[in-house]
């Protein structure tokens, strides 16, 4: 059995109270590690190695040590690439062809951040010739890492690249129910010679992050996941006024106009929907299809069902696997059954699929909810899980303001032939990505993150480094005179 420990101030330890948590198995609930539980005292003892580290030995390191060091844990992820894939699968139940996929990505992170600070310098301002005017970029501090159960080393990569690259020291928080990649990638980081203090691995439960979002010692905390907890977060941090970043989900609406081409979109449909069992902050759990199509529509996906292979991620023809949690497989089925009450129509689905291999672990069907009309529950709410809800629209004046009459804003799709209906509801809808003819792409080049409930702030991108940043004026007289005006 898979045992992990804490890493604090470059050492490999266990809690203090020797805490210890069961990390289950998605497929039939069976225990797969046993993970360290820390509490708020091993928290302060993380926090006060970062603290140390930051104001140490790190804070003289170059823009060029700190390129290299992310090149080099981009290296360390392609040589272990397989077993952190494999890690993956077994903790959260994808599919091994998606977490071979995530770590490629992971990897791509690490190099992109590597590329962009290795081209880092500072703005030389225009000024009088017997003054130098300098706009800097500088390392905001300790940075407290809050990452989710469903992309935990992906999400953690997005933090970690551009925190360490502009010079933070980190102290990071994974999901209690799925810490496994994030302990094998802090193996690796402890391959390199860091300083001490500058990474640290804190496994545990909501106080662990609460210290994080809480210390004095804490200059930014970055975290990912639902909207209640980032609500705490966010209160929190005010006891500083430490920066925060926040991405918390969304409700997405996957808009397919009567003239899109309808192979392509159907097909999508259900990659938005179900890849990694519905459980991505961006999926397209809500389809929204013009009327004049949506019966067609809807035939052409419950066709389609049917055929999606559920079962072990590590079996190469399963194209689903279960739902991550015994909480998560309830609040979907709760959320199905409410749907279904306010009037929806189940076309299929809603329950777990039959047969002996699924009565253990958390597996759903594929769920279609028909005749869903905007102003029910399940229209509005994340539903997190391999569910589609499908609502008619009749004009794109309608589908525009249902789309964005929604608390979140983090993505949506556009389906259609037209390019200036296209680029009508791209600028028109409040999201902060908005993909047309398409689902699901990202790139380390472009920003993430979303408009209203949606978070604060944005990973990747160019302004995914400058989060981590604090900005600077130095202004330096070369030539000071005495100006004479008090008292001369």
């Amino acid at each position: 059995m898979i045992q992990t420990q804490l890493y604090i101030d470059g050492q490999w330890q266990s809690p203090i109270d020797n805490g210890t948590r069961d990390i289950l198995s998605p497929a039939d609930a069976s225990v797969i590690a046993q993970a360290a539980e820390a509490t708020r005292a091993d928290a302060r003892l993380a926090i006060a190695a970062a603290r140390r580290a930051f104001d140490g030995p790190w804070r003289q390191t170059t823009i060029r040590e700190r390129a290299k060091l992310l090149n080099k844990i981009a290296e360390l992820i392609d040589r272990d690439a397989e077993k952190l894939a494999h890690l993956e699968s077994l903790n959260t139940g994808k599919t091994l062809t998606e977490s071979r996929t995530d770590m490629g990505d992971i990897a791509a992170t690490f190099r992109y951040f590597a590329g962009l600070v290795a081209s880092e310098a500072g703005a030389v301002n225009e000024a009088p010739h017997h003054v130098i005017s300098r706009t800097l970029r500088e390392p905001v501090g300790v940075c407290g890492l809050i990452t989710p159960w469903n992309y935990p080393l992906l999400q953690a990569a997005w933090k970690i690249a551009p925190a360490l690259g502009a010079g933070n020291t980190v102290v990071i928080k994974p999901s209690n129910l799925t810490p496994l990649t994030t302990h094998h990638f802090t193996q690796l980081v402890a391959e390199l010679d860091l300083p001490p203090g500058v990474f640290n691995l804190v496994t545990g439960g909501a106080e662990v992050g609460a210290e994080l979002a809480e210390s004095l010692d804490v200059d930014l905390v970055s975290f990912t996941g639902g909207a209640f907890a980032g609500e705490s977060i966010m209160k929190a941090a005010t006891g500083n006024f430490k920066r925060i970043g926040l991405e918390l989900g969304g409700k997405n609406p996957n808009i397919v106009f009567a003239d899109a081409d309808l192979d392509a979109a159907v097909d999508y449909a259900l990659n938005a929907a179900f890849f990694h069992a519905g459980q991505v902050c961006s999926a397209g759990s809500r389809l929204m299809v013009e009327d004049s199509i949506y019966d067609a529509f809807i035939g052409r996906l419950a066709e389609r069902l049917p055929r999606i292979v559920i079962g072990n991620g590590f079996h190469g023809e399963t194209r689903m696997g279960p739902v991550q949690s015994a909480q998560q497989h309830e609040k979907i089925l709760g959320m199905v059954q409410a749907g279904i009450a306010e009037g929806a129509r189940l076309v299929h689905g809603g329950k777990r699929p039959p047969g002996d291999v699924f009565k253990q672990g958390y597996w759903l069907e594929p769920t279609l909810l028909a005749d869903v009309t905007a102003q029910m529950k399940i229209a509005k709410e994340e539903i997190f899980g391999p569910v589609i809800t499908a609502e008619r629209f009749r004009s794109e004046a309608e589908a525009l303001r249902a789309a964005n009459d929604t608390p979140y804003g983090l993505a949506a799709a556009v389906w259609t032939r037209d390019l200036d209906k296209a680029n009508r509801m791209s600028r028109a809808l409040r999201f902060g990505t908005v993909w047309v003819n398409d689902y699901h792409p990202y790139f380390p080049e472009a920003p993430w993150g979303g408009y209203k409930a949606s978070g604060i702030g944005r990973e990747l991108a160019r302004i995914g480094l400058d989060e981590y940043t604090e900005l600077k004026h130095s202004y330096i007289n070369l030539a000071p005179k005495a100006m004479g005006w008090f008292g001369a």
